[in-house]
């Protein structure tokens, strides 16, 4: 008994360092797929945002809902087709997309609320947010856009009240058109103009790794300039690629670390920010500032 309390101790301890480095410092949380969909996760990911608010750590949330919307378009009988991982969006898709993730924004805005949070959530045109234009892109992908500018005034004044912002990917245009954006994409751009200390991607793999079927190949920090070799000799590829390219964009612009992090371990957020060893890939800008967490 003395034994099992005296580790809790431990653990606190290894935590206090990064409590008082990262107190009343912003940190951007984007999260969707697989931790969305499974309530255990997604309990588990709101839990350890709890913790983090309640010890002064300024948690800002982005979320996607691609699962619910891939059913949704399955079962009202619209063909799902993506073009180099954007989804194709037209009318009917943008009105289920629309629906989905202000679903998924009022749950989540709902259970941080019980859990004994302040939270306001920001969906599309009920948000105005995010403002957006049409991305150009060589095919037409439909009503999918990029970000053209972001209300941080807004942002701030949420987080000195210690209310925490849930956002959705969605933007408006000048025209009052609502376009779908990338869950990455925004939560990198926020992270950046919020002056994050942190941005960190839950994804369903341990983070970046060497080879994608090993474990023990997962490297723990890489520096911008590795980043260039992982491109070039393909162990950045597939889905993994937009996500490191979000966390170099914004590692670019200022923020100072970035992680990617397996959202299928229970309290991984907090196992990343509070532990010595972290159990995901930190990106930083180079090798000279490689301390774990620190």
């Amino acid at each position: 008994m003395i034994k099992e309390a005296s580790k809790k101790v431990d653990i606190l301890i290894e935590a206090l360092p990064y409590i008082k480095q990262f107190y009343q410092k912003v940190v951007v949380i984007k999260y969707g797929g697989s931790a969305v969909e499974q309530s255990e996760l997604n309990h588990s990911i709101l839990e350890d945002i709890t913790f983090m608010n309640h010890v002064g750590i300024h948690p800002v949330i982005v979320h996607g809902a691609g699962p619910f919307i891939t059913k949704r378009m399955k079962d009202a009988g619209i063909e799902v087709k993506f073009v180099n991982g954007i989804r194709v969006t037209d009318e009917k898709t943008l009105d289920i997309v629309n629906e989905s993730l202000t679903e998924v924004n009022k749950d989540i805005v709902r259970e941080l609320k019980a859990k004994g949070n302040e939270a306001k959530g920001f969906v599309g045109k009920n948000g105005e947010l995010i403002a957006a234009k049409k991305k150009n892109l060589n095919v037409d992908v439909g009503f999918v856009g990029e970000i053209t500018g972001f209300d941080s005034k807004l942002m701030y004044s949420l987080l000195h009240s210690k209310m925490i912002p849930v956002i959705a990917p969605l933007g408006i245009g000048e025209d009052g058109q609502l376009y779908n954006l990338n869950a990455d994409t925004v939560a990198a751009e926020i992270s950046v103009a919020m002056q994050a200390e942190k941005l960190v991607l839950l994804t369903n793999v341990r983070g970046i790794m060497k080879d994608i079927n090993d474990p023990e190949s997962l490297l723990s920090t890489v520096t911008l300039k590795d980043l260039e070799k992982l491109f070039e000799s393909k162990v950045i590829k597939g889905g993994m690629q937009p996500k490191v390219e979000a966390c170099l964009f914004a590692a670019q612009r200022g923020v100072h670390k970035t992680h990617i992090i397996d959202a299928q371990i229970l309290h991984a957020l907090l196992l990343e920010i509070y532990t010595d060893k972290g159990i995901g890939t930190q990106i930083i800008k180079d090798s000279k500032k490689i301390v774990k967490k620190m």
